[in-house]
């Protein structure tokens, strides 16, 4: 029987009346759930890696999560498009006067949306974004038209501990599960939690209690996630909105 999500997307991909899937696979455990679930529609998947100067170890997760990919599922293409090259033309370009650490780093993920589009319109297909809740709609933890550019979300409404719990039951290799999340964007193999100050299980607490925590009843450590929570969601709500439009006046 096929996972309810999967048939939610394959339910969508054929109203749609696109011919093909295509997901970028990082060596992560979101975009593992989500190319395996796009595998389960028996739809016709391009995964894709797409490194950029990626370190050694998220690319062999990814190279073995895409050959177990192609052996479970014959209607899983897998594809490794370099990009290294192509983001050092664009670094480069924005050496002089208009370099930023934080704005290459969201360049790279801005390239591999690119990538998936193209080929998502060379064949006709949609582009199945990888993001969980916490990321896409909790702290804002994507990058702006970069991995947050997707045609269809199928995890974004799970938890990330919801996201390893499905993992588990759809055989995604261990060593992906249990890798410290990262969204691979900087050369110093910096995690999520580096990034964001908790882990994610703090966050799924702040987001859980953020309506109800009072700080009488809150240890110094929650107190911090609560607040970092509250941070980090009010500095990108503006990924999480509709963006602002100038409405003239009525004649």
């Amino acid at each position: 029987m096929m996972n309810p999500i999967s048939k939610w997307l394959f339910d969508y991909a054929q109203k749609s009346g696109e011919r093909i899937l295509v997901v970028g696979v990082s060596g992560g455990v979101d975009s593992a759930v989500t190319s395996t679930l796009c595998g389960e529609t028996g739809i016709n998947t391009f995964a894709v890696s797409l490194p950029i100067h990626q370190e050694q170890t998220q690319l062999t997760r990814a190279t073995r999560h895409l050959n177990w990919l192609e052996k479970k599922y014959p209607n899983v293409t897998p594809l490794v498009v370099d990009l290294s090259d192509t983001f050092d033309c664009f670094a480069a370009a924005f050496s002089h006067g208009f370099d930023s650490a934080l704005g290459l780093a969201n360049a790279r993920s801005r390239l591999r949306m690119a990538a998936l589009y193209q080929i998502a319109a060379s064949q006709g297909g949609l582009v199945v974004g990888t993001g969980n809740r916490v990321e896409d709609f909790g702290v804002g933890f994507f990058t702006k038209y970069g991995d947050g550019g997707v045609d269809v979300s199928p995890i974004g409404d799970l938890l990330k501990s919801e996201v390893r719990q499905l993992a588990r039951g759809l055989g995604i290799l261990t060593e992906i599960i249990d890798a410290p999340p990262t969204d691979g964007l900087w050369e110093d193999n910096r995690t999520d939690e580096d990034q964001l100050g908790a882990t994610y299980d703090e966050l799924e607490w702040a987001m859980a209690h953020e309506a109800s925590a009072t700080a009488k009843d809150l240890t110094s450590r929650e107190a911090y996630v609560l607040q970092r929570y509250r941070t980090l969601r009010a500095a990108n709500l503006h990924k999480m909105v509709p963006i602002p439009v100038y409405k003239k006046p009525d004649p």
